[in-house]
């Protein structure tokens, strides 16, 4: 008994669940004609007491308007961008090419492989030079004038080279920098003769100050050198008599000419 009560039990929820779950479809031929008016502009738009008294100026457009339309001529459009697509792709990898290549040139600084070498070279010249200031009679403020110079060198040589720039940029700076670099040194190596003849010239003038002049000395060795010359050219004239060359006539030092008839 008990089990005839369940089975019939399991057979009518079994029934209310299938029941529950079936579908039912109603169709509505006024909601079909708009759909299909909507999409495909085809059919008509019924009632159409309804729309001509309502919706009159929906119901004129209505077919023109469909979707259908639109969707062919957004497709015809989007047909038409295929080669401008096409040409845009072209133009945007030659440029990602192109940017690739300035990526990489402004990374390595081929520049400094070949001015590198000369810049340095200027460079520690000019701070051989600097070191010269004081042993030329420069003033420590005069060292340290100088020593700024060539900081700001230091620096303008190191920011081209972390600087993000094509290489033919960064060597137009290199050069430019050593060019003034090269004229700073020749202007330090002019200041740097200029001490040393100033401080040269201090020298001798202290010197001569301490100095005392022996006149007296400097006339007697000046009548030596005189008499000596004096004498030189007495023996080297022609003497037949043992004498000078005034004929015969002695003197006491007094040279004659022998003029002739």
């Amino acid at each position: 008994m008990n089990r005839k009560l369940l089975l019939i039990a399991v057979a009518v929820f079994a029934t209310t669940a299938a029941k529950a779950q079936s579908v039912t479809y109603n169709h509505d031929s006024s909601k079909q004609n708009q759909i299909t008016v909507m999409e495909t502009g085809t059919g008509a738009l019924s009632p159409d007491l309804y729309y001509s008294v309502l919706h009159n100026k929906y119901k004129k457009s209505a077919a023109a308007k469909n979707k259908l339309s639109f969707r062919t001529l957004a497709g015809i459009n989007l047909y038409n961008q295929v080669g401008e697509a096409e040409a845009i792709d072209s133009a945007l990898v030659k440029r990602a090419e192109i940017e690739a290549l300035n990526v990489a040139d402004r990374q390595a600084d081929i520049a400094w492989l070949a001015e590198g070498e000369k810049l340095n070279g200027q460079m520690e010249r000019f701070r051989r030079n600097i070191d010269r200031i004081p042993l030329s009679g420069g003033t420590p403020a005069d060292k340290e004038r100088w020593t700024e110079y060539y900081h700001v060198y230091q620096c303008a040589i190191d920011a081209t080279k972390n600087a993000y720039m094509p290489n033919a940029q960064r060597k137009k700076e290199y050069l430019r920098i050593y060019e003034d670099v090269r004229r700073q040194n020749e202007t330090l190596v002019l200041f740097l003769a200029k001490r040393q003849n100033a401080t040269a010239t201090s020298a001798l003038l202290n010197a001569t100050d301490n100095r005392t002049l022996n006149k007296g000395g400097i006339v007697g060795n000046a009548m030596s050198r005189w008499q000596e010359s004096r004498l030189a050219v007495r023996g080297s004239q022609p003497d037949g008599n043992g004498s000078n060359g005034s004929g015969g006539n002695g003197g006491d030092g007094d040279e004659t000419v022998n003029r002739g008839k």
